[in-house]
């Protein structure tokens, strides 16, 4: 598969072969399981109180014979808070009682993580990657037409840029200027940058309303399809190109 080199003016410098997943099957349903896992793991286990509604003087005197029983008085037999002289107070502990215990609270212990296989993740990202050269989803995703020739690949130059309007000139060459604009109005997703390690991130991309930088090392499915729906604009360095294509290799091997 051929694709297109450009310069930060936005200028053809030369057709390049791209790696082979740009090839791969397009599989909306592994993303959305992909995606789905990912964010799993982020969430943060929750419990209640390990003596939520214990902490009451409230016991259970309803056994018949007891001395202080509960029992043949009119009342329900429940665990009652104890009050001088004998008496009953208000119902406690249970779940049914004014600031009992819940039935069935959220445990800490429970997995929450949707666990994924490490064959089906690859496929899903490798589809992700795929459906960033597909014009007609991007289009559809991105609410844009776009004319360049997908995926955008770019000079490995870029990472090299320090200053926030240096990036936005360079977004704006490559015909993103529409995006950005939609970004900053409606908080939208703009395109992703991808490049070739943490080193070689251009921070001052990071100041651009809807515009994200990931190292291919980094890539996740959820960078690609935010919200499990393929087809987000994305910008490769030539570099980034080549670590994917190696990061890839690595897992065949394994």
């Amino acid at each position: 598969m051929k694709g297109t080199l450009y310069s930060l003016e936005g200028k053809v410098v030369k057709e390049i072969d791209l790696p082979n997943f740009f090839e791969e099957s397009l599989r909306p349903d592994i993303i959305k399981r992909a995606v789905l896992s990912e964010e799993s793991k982020t969430y943060q286990p929750k419990g209640n109180y390990r003596f939520a509604g214990l902490e009451t003087s409230a016991r259970y005197r309803g056994r018949e014979g007891d001395y202080g029983s509960i029992s043949n008085r009119g009342i329900s037999r429940r665990a009652r808070e104890v009050l001088p002289k004998g008496r009953f107070g208000k119902v406690k502990r249970i779940p049914g009682s004014v600031k009992g215990r819940r039935a069935h609270p959220p445990k800490p212990e429970k997995k929450i993580a949707e666990e994924i296989n490490k064959k089906e993740y690859k496929k899903a990202l490798k589809s992700a990657l795929a459906f960033t050269a597909d014009r007609k989803t991007v289009c559809r995703r991105m609410h844009v037409d776009i004319e360049m020739p997908l995926p955008i690949v770019i000079e490995n130059s870029l990472e090299k840029i320090t200053k926030t309007k240096d990036v936005v000139n360079v977004l704006k060459a490559l015909n993103m200027g529409p995006l950005l604009e939609k970004a900053k109005k409606n908080g939208s997703k703009g395109p992703l940058i991808i490049v070739s390690g943490e080193e070689g991130k251009p921070k001052a991309a990071l100041n651009i309303p809807g515009v994200d930088v990931v190292s291919a090392k980094s890539l996740m499915v959820r960078h690609l399809a935010p919200g499990a729906s393929p087809g987000r604009i994305a910008i490769f360095t030539e570099k980034a190109l080549e670590v994917l294509n190696e990061r890839f290799a690595k897992v065949e091997v394994k």
